[in-house]
């Protein structure tokens, strides 16, 4: 999208978020489901559903730079809204570059407009991720027949295709793992709703069972084998997401926090007065700041074409930190009041550690940055 055609879009839909998303909170957290009833048809009217779909499927086709914007904005709000968008706009995206020309008529106009969803099936209760995978698919004639678990996939209880990593050869070869898309109604794949999560209330992140699921070869994505690189490139640029996400939080903590010290009297002074106050709030600036910019790095890059492993890992690990001490600092602001439902620095709080398991744990962010700059590879300024 042209930018002075997204900076219209931006104003209206960032209007919408706060009037007509926003006051969905307490029903939500009060509930712990989201309403869909009046959830979706929102998201729709706001064209929420296609930001990362390329426009010759019926999508925005925002840059990677300008939905990140967006979708800090969305993070300011409840967090299980949030995680809808996120996770749609993501594996759709993924689907545009993964799948044939095929796949993607099908299936790409639909998650434009949000009659169709994608999500991504690659977590296990019993396994690891990448070469540790348990799931098992096994050529037959034309067809793959797939057996395994996954569990905590987000968006399950509306996603209609699920993008599933299973094993295609035994072992632990680069080879051995492949990317299949699985319909919601084939026979043999079930779906559980797991237990609620400490914080982005309302989404559901469900156990799926594949048992003798057969599919057509033709649901492949990309070729057989190649789930490793599939699976690092889409990772890559998702923990830029999640950074984002971790950015628009904190933005919204520092906020609420500036308005409280300027309001909250002790002793006859605002507390923003007291030198202790001011160093949280400057602990909190400094923060924001630097992951602003960080993420505006690696957007960039890739919105030019280049790949950011490094980046990608550096922005999410630095974010998951940074959103962590902010919402500590405001709740340190707050005070006792903080820790209540009062006011939306609990929730908060509660939304933002999602952000230190989605995309991978800082044990994952260390170890592919350091492997990236051990095997050579250098950032571009």
């Amino acid at each position: 999208m042209e930018q002075k055609d997204f900076e219209v879009y931006k104003k209206q839909l960032f209007e919408k978020i706060w009037n007509d998303l926003d006051p969905l909170e307490e029903e939500i957290e009060n509930n712990e489901a989201l309403p869909y009833d009046k959830l979706m048809p929102l998201l729709r009217e706001m064209n929420a559903f296609g930001l990362r779909i390329p426009t010759e499927y019926g999508g925005l086709g925002l840059s990677v730079s300008q939905y990140i914007e967006v979708l800090a904005e969305f993070s300011k709000i409840q967090g299980g809204i949030r995680v809808v968008v996120h996770v749609h706009n993501s594996m759709g995206s993924a689907l545009s570059r993964l799948g044939n020309e095929k796949q993607k008529k099908e299936i790409l106009p639909g998650c434009a407009e949000g009659t169709k969803s994608v999500a991504f099936a690659l977590t296990e209760p019993d396994h690891g991720t990448g070469l540790d995978l348990g799931t098992i698919a096994v050529r037959d004639g034309d067809d793959y027949i797939i057996n395994g678990r996954k569990h905590l996939i987000t968006n399950s209880d509306f996603a209609t295709h699920f993008i599933v990593f299973a094993k295609t050869k035994g072992g632990n070869s680069e080879d051995s793992v492949t990317a299949i898309l699985v319909e919601r109604d084939t026979p043999g794949f079930t779906i559980e709703a797991l237990p609620e999560t400490m914080g982005c209330k309302g989404g559901e992140h469900g156990l799926l069972t594949f048992t003798d699921v057969r599919v057509p070869v033709e649901n492949l994505l990309g070729e057989e084998g190649k789930g490793v690189y599939q699976l690092e490139e889409a990772l890559e640029v998702s923990r830029l997401y999640i950074a984002a996400t971790s950015l628009g939080t904190a933005e919204r903590a520092f906020e609420l926090s500036l308005d409280f010290a300027k309001k909250r009297k002790t002793f006859g002074k605002a507390i923003g007065q007291r030198q202790a106050i001011q160093r949280y709030i400057a602990e909190m600036g400094i923060d924001i700041y630097a992951l602003r910019n960080m993420i505006k790095d690696a957007a960039e890059k890739w919105d030019r074409g280049q790949r950011i492993p490094a980046e990608a890992s550096m922005c999410k690990q630095f974010g998951l930190e940074a959103v962590g001490r902010v919402t500590d600092r405001a709740l340190l602001v707050h005070g006792g009041i903080g820790y209540t439902r009062k006011h939306p620095i609990e929730r908060l709080y509660r939304d933002a550690r999602l952000n230190w398991l989605e995309e991978g744990p800082p044990t994952i962010q260390y170890m592919v940055a350091a492997r990236e700059f051990l095997s050579g590879y250098r950032w571009e300024e």
